[in-house]
């Protein structure tokens, strides 16, 4: 006896590729569809439409194949109230309970759809009722408390995977590459920075996600420039990042390296742990800037001008700094709040921090991935964040070519050579990661 479902998609399926994954979805998962209904938006704007009949040999199988099919978008044609249990304990989940993707997403709950806050990948949906009605939002495991009303099952739920452009309008429109390495870097960064000024022009929020290969690189000042000119709202990074920047300052090394002749200095690789020393003497990086210890980049530029940064520690960390978050989940918290403000974010040079970053934003959130090593964008990719889009360029030419695009409208870069950089290092803009990462609380 076979088990016969009908879902739909809807919008720009067939651009988007939601069309052919679905079916090779039901392919794949060893059932069988018949589309009953398929209307083809003819431009640009117009949207298509697909109704289809799956059938798997049981309901354990149908239930599978629905359960992929829901996640790229498609829903149910006859949805019901979504299905609700409380949570058993702290920390402890209902069996079945529904794992969020990053994408948009609706409850329906007592016939109504409700809006999910906060969504992003690998949570839980609790419902809460309110005096304004019914409230649904995300809550990572260990925030669960006994009772809470949590979602169970992909019954009553719409997820709604935001659609790349089908040309390259708008001041987003670039953002439908994925991962680059041959356009010419001059022009695409033209449109990086088209982007960061809308998204500033609309009111919106700009993160950093850096890590200490973009000081390393020699890209400190220019990135300090933008914080400085209100081009950047927040920062997250890890200990290192900081370190080297505050570094830079006291010793003109970075990671011990002379930032002018590239040499290492006598006693020259103990700069970083003399750096974190003087910080913990004057009580935090607040602190060593009003003292006058630290005296420029990028962390003197972030407390002069009120923008809070993130700095999350690692198990490699030397000191660490004062304002590094050591407690892991205390730190996934500070990333959160930040990663649900931003509504543009750069990543630069660090693996891990810009997968971190990455698991905590919404689907709907532009992000743009820099880096030398392709792979650092593969694995975000592959981690769910299909709307970032990778430019695989040095580091130490990006940023001050953003600079110079977004505060001069003048580029750095003059030979219109490839995103592979004329000249990219083998510093490893990816640090391998955040060699010593760390953290500092937003204020």
């Amino acid at each position: 006896m076979t088990a016969t479902r009908t879902v739909e998609l809807e919008g720009h399926i067939i651009d988007s590729g939601m069309m052919q994954r679905a079916f090779g979805i039901v392919m794949d998962l060893g059932g069988d569809f018949d589309v009953e209904e398929f209307t083809v938006g003819k431009s640009k704007t117009k949207e298509s439409y697909c109704r289809m009949a799956v059938t798997a040999e049981t309901d354990d199988d149908l239930q599978e194949i629905l359960h992929e099919l829901h996640q790229i978008g498609a829903n149910l044609t006859d949805p019901v109230d979504a299905h609700v249990e409380p949570a058993p304990a702290d920390r402890v989940v209902p069996h079945g309970f529904y794992s969020t993707t990053n994408h948009p997403t609706k409850v329906r709950y007592e016939g109504e759809w409700v809006e999910v806050d906060d969504i992003e990948m690998d949570c839980a949906i609790v419902l809460e009722e309110t005096d304004g009605g019914v409230r649904a939002y995300t809550k990572v495991l260990n925030a669960i408390e006994e009772g809470d009303r949590v979602v169970t099952d992909e019954a009553g739920i719409r997820v709604e995977p935001p659609e790349r452009p089908r040309d390259s309008s708008g001041p987003f429109g670039f953002m439908q590459g994925g991962v680059s390495s041959e356009r010419p870097s001059e022009s695409l960064i033209r449109e990086v920075a088209d982007a960061l000024e809308a998204t500033k022009e609309q009111g919106g929020k700009v993160l950093v996600v850096a890590g200490p290969a973009l000081i390393h690189a020699g890209a400190g000042d220019d990135l300090a420039r933008l914080v400085r000119e209100g081009y950047v709202d927040m920062i997250s990074a890890g200990n290192g990042f900081a370190t080297h920047d505050i570094e830079r300052g006291l010793y003109g090394t970075s990671l011990g390296m002379d930032m002018e002749t590239m040499e290492h200095p006598r006693k020259g690789h103990k700069h970083h742990i003399y750096t974190i020393s003087e910080v913990i003497r004057a009580g935090g990086i607040e602190e060593a800037v009003e003292e006058g210890l630290i005296g420029s980049g990028i962390m003197y530029e972030c407390v002069r001008n009120d923008v809070p940064y993130v700095l999350a520690g690692s198990i490699r960390d030397d000191g660490p700094l004062p304002d590094t978050i050591t407690d892991a989940v205390e730190a996934q918290k500070a990333i959160r709040e930040q990663a649900h403000e931003a509504d543009m974010v750069l990543m630069l040079s660090t693996l891990l921090h810009s997968v971190a970053v990455g698991n905590c934003l919404p689907s709907t959130t532009k992000v743009v991935c820099v880096d030398i090593n392709p792979a650092t964008v593969t694995q975000l990719l592959d981690r769910g964040s299909s709307q970032a889009i990778g430019m695989v360029t040095d580091i130490g030419t990006f940023v001050p070519t953003l600079a110079d695009e977004i505060l001069t409208g003048e580029s750095a870069v003059t030979d219109g050579g490839d995103a592979e950089g004329d000249g990219g290092n083998d510093r490893g803009d990816s640090e391998s990661d955040d060699s010593r990462g760390g953290h500092c609380p937003g204020r």
